[in-house]
């Protein structure tokens, strides 16, 4: 039986081309078979780590492994002159930016890997947030980098760009002040950013009180921080006022807190009586850690109030905030319906009358 186009001869381009195409899907089979298995395996793990790492690196290894495919074919290919130079620029300027693609996918996902490992959602996370903060500080440093080398050695890999850039470093010097004193603002709060991650004033989900706002770290950017106020509004800071200018920082060593409650009330309170009030309110909350309360007057008023200023810990300053609100509120109850005596009184002498006045001294 003669089987048709059994002797069907074809031109040597297509042979090559046929064979760069074979060997291409040949590859892209052998990837897509390669991470089913480490796509199985991972899910087979209790951890979430090998599941990131598969996630992120495999579109950027398949493009590297199709790169490389074709790369290793180009000997065989045998292209005109003119053909060949194009095909070896265009490998030029690819294979540079495929590297650097996979680099920036590993990178990505050891940072993504720390943010599931350093969990910061738990009571004491002090450790967990100074490792996401300067993990996250140096992912952007080192994609920035990174980024920088990609672009440059893409660059490089073309002879015109390659001369003029020969020429462009000779003038360097003059370029680098110029430029320097344009982006002064800029490069601060870069070299701040920097300074950050190994310092680390604050670090991310710290509490902290800047231009009289109250509100937690949300984000630590390479040259500016977003602090999430308690009313959900934003506040942009630029880096290198962390590190210029004084500001609070509640949770510095540790999350937990000393809160404090103010009551004006009348001199004749009984601060004892209020004092054990205190004390049953607070061990009753949920919201007291079971470190420290007390009850003392601190101060005497002109207005001739008494001040007294009842203290007590929590363990964030969330909790701490809803545990002085609720003291508060309930002792003014207390003062209300138990001790009205307590309220603050203003107490007048009225002046004597000329009937009733001393007379005066004889002269």
């Amino acid at each position: 039986m003669r089987i048709p186009y059994a002797n069907l001869d074809l031109p040597g381009w297509a042979t090559r081309l046929l064979g760069l195409v074979g060997l291409v899907v040949l590859v892209v089979l052998l990837h897509r078979l390669l991470f089913a298995i480490l796509k199985r395996i991972a899910a087979r793990t209790a951890t979430k780590a090998d599941d990131i790492l598969v996630l992120r690196l495999r579109r950027p290894s398949f493009w590297l492994l199709v790169g490389l495919a074709m790369a290793a074919a180009t000997p065989t290919l045998d292209l005109p002159r003119f053909w060949e130079t194009v095909w070896q620029r265009l490998l030029g300027i690819a294979a540079p930016g495929l590297f650097g693609w996979m680099l920036l996918a590993a990178l990505t996902a050891y940072r993504d890997i720390s943010e599931v490992r350093f969990d910061i959602s738990g009571p004491d996370n002090l450790r967990a947030r100074r490792r996401r903060t300067r993990i996250s500080i140096l992912h952007r440093i080192g994609v920035f980098v990174l980024v920088m080398l990609t672009a440059m050695m893409m660059l490089m890999s073309i002879p015109s760009v390659r001369t003029i850039g020969v020429t462009l470093a000779a003038s360097a010097g003059v370029a680098g002040l110029a430029i320097g004193a344009a982006a002064q603002p800029a490069l601060k709060n870069v070299i701040a950013g920097i300074q950050m991650a190994f310092t680390e004033p604050i670090r991310i989900d710290d509490v902290v009180i800047i231009d009289n706002e109250w509100g937690r770290i949300e984000d630590i950017r390479l040259t500016y921080v977003v602090v999430r106020i308690w009313d959900d509004r934003r506040l942009v800071v630029p880096v290198s006022k962390f590190l210029e200018n004084s500001f609070q920082n509640w949770t510095r060593e540790t999350s937990a807190l000393l809160g404090s409650v103010f009551w004006y009330v009348d001199p004749a309170a009984d601060v004892p009586r209020l004092r054990e009030k205190l004390e049953e309110v607070v061990r009753a909350s949920p919201r007291w850690d079971g470190r420290f309360y007390n009850l003392q007057v601190t101060d005497s008023k002109p207005d001739g109030t008494m001040e007294l200023r009842g203290l007590m810990t929590a363990k964030d300053a969330s909790t701490a905030f809803d545990l002085r609100c609720e003291v508060r509120e309930a002792l003014y109850a207390f003062i209300r319906t138990d001790m009205p005596e307590a309220l603050s009184k203003t107490r007048l002498m009225p002046a004597p009358s000329p009937a009733t006045a001393p007379a005066s001294a004889p002269r």
